[in-house]
């Protein structure tokens, strides 16, 4: 009778240990997006404080000035 129901038992465990095997995957995952997250977050930060920064330095440089006449689309070149 155990010879008949061998393939089962088989199939069950390697099911188990694929199932385990993707968790393990998917937990490492999980934690690579979360240190990407926080990278990120710093980077942000890191932007957000170079932004303010630039904004204050055209506040105190660029607001008394008046603009210079336009020549032409000097930008796109």
């Amino acid at each position: 009778m155990s010879m008949l129901n061998w393939h089962p038992v088989v199939e069950y465990e390697v099911r188990e240990i694929e199932f385990k095997n993707r968790k393990i995957e998917h937990e490492k995952r999980m934690q690579q997006l979360k240190s990407e997250i926080e990278q990120l977050k710093k980077e942000n930060a890191r932007l957000a404080a170079s932004n303010a920064r630039l904004e204050r330095f055209e506040r105190e440089h660029c607001s008394g000035l008046t603009p210079h006449p336009s020549t032409g689309d000097s930008w796109s070149s």
